[in-house]
């Protein structure tokens, strides 16, 4: 028999933020942060396709571009199907050309998993200026429902000010229910993105600590629900990956959380510098789940597409990694 493959990462070389892999078929689709850029082909979001979860192949861009899209930042792009049409959902805020505006939540449809997409739908949150990251997860009965991070500004209960995360239902895929509830707010030293930070958005308040809780994806274990979700600032060795828990759907989520940091993905000193914003999927063989999550390049000039295992402990859910030298490749 031949040597067992291997794979190390980063699994795509380029830049590669916030990557979301749906599974169609035998075949996977990865989706990346694009920010202000467009992809050669003038659409948003990088597209990438694999047979193994390792040999990734450029196949442009996902997103038409809407209207109102020149110069403004499009990120985090995450991609379900249901009923035969394939949505994706994403945020688009000002960017550069206007501090003042934050980023929103859309909706974009394609009959096909690599696109294009069309925009189609704003899906609001009306107390919130800032709203990034959706994450749509469809519970057992079939229902569907909205995740998202959302900026709150007080310090109620404990809480420090900062991005954190909600829920909501979704009526037919393209419209919140407005029955939001908070998932997690932060209460974690390890999780301040920055300190005394200067807000345009909220009429140049200062704040003397604001937190960051992004990226979340929900599954359900075991009867329980996991919100995983990345924290702190993704420039720092801080960032990473951690989880609340609950017994339904909505909430309420307990933090089983510590000061301590990241509990299952983080930095290592002088190897792997901001691993987060992930998403779950299987290996070919349907056996083994794997965290897609991005990471710095050594000069942190831009984020990697990386992949390691994930484990279900005693302790919780831990990912066998981050990896930065040859592991076995996904079966």
């Amino acid at each position: 028999m031949g040597a067992t493959r291997t794979y190390t990462n980063p699994v795509y070389p380029g830049s590669f933020p916030d990557p979301f892999v749906l599974r169609h078929g035998k075949r996977y689709y990865a989706f990346g942060t694009t920010g202000q850029s467009r992809t050669a082909d003038g659409r948003i979001f990088t597209l990438l396709t694999s047979d193994n979860l390792i040999d990734w192949k450029p196949q442009g861009g996902a997103l038409l571009p809407p209207s109102e899209a020149e110069g403004a930042d499009f990120w985090a792009p995450e991609v379900v199907e249901h009923n035969g049409t394939f949505y994706m959902y994403y945020s688009k805020g000002g960017g550069a050309i206007a501090s003042s505006v934050g980023h929103r939540l859309y909706v974009a449809t394609s009959q096909k998993p690599e696109g294009p997409y069309q925009q189609v739908a704003l899906l609001d949150v009306p107390e919130s200026k800032f709203t990034i990251d959706a994450h749509a997860f469809r519970d057992t009965d079939g229902q569907w429902y909205l995740f998202y991070a959302r900026d709150f500004t007080d310090t109620d209960n404990g809480y420090r000010p900062g991005t954190g995360l909600a829920v909501d239902r979704l009526v037919g895929m393209t419209k919140l229910a407005g029955e939001s509830r908070t998932v997690m707010r932060a209460r974690h030293d390890w999780t301040v993105f920055e300190k005394n930070r200067t807000m345009p958005l909220y009429d140049n308040r200062t704040f003397a600590e604001w937190h960051t809780l992004e990226g979340p994806f929900v599954r359900r274990h075991n009867g329980k629900y996991y919100c995983f979700y990345s924290g702190a600032n993704f420039l720092t060795d801080r960032y990473g990956v951690d989880y609340c828990v609950a017994d339904t759907v909505m909430g309420p989520y307990q933090d089983t959380g510590s000061d301590k940091g990241a509990r299952v993905l983080h930095s290592i000193p002088g190897k792997v510098r901001g691993p987060g914003h992930h998403s779950h999927t299987m290996s070919p063989d349907g056996k083994t789940e794997y965290l897609v999550y991005h990471a710095w390049d050594e000069g942190m000039k831009e984020r990697q597409l990386c992949i390691d295992k994930l484990l279900w402990t005693s302790q919780g859910p831990r990912c066998q990694g981050p990896t930065y030298t040859p592991q076995p490749a996904p079966r």
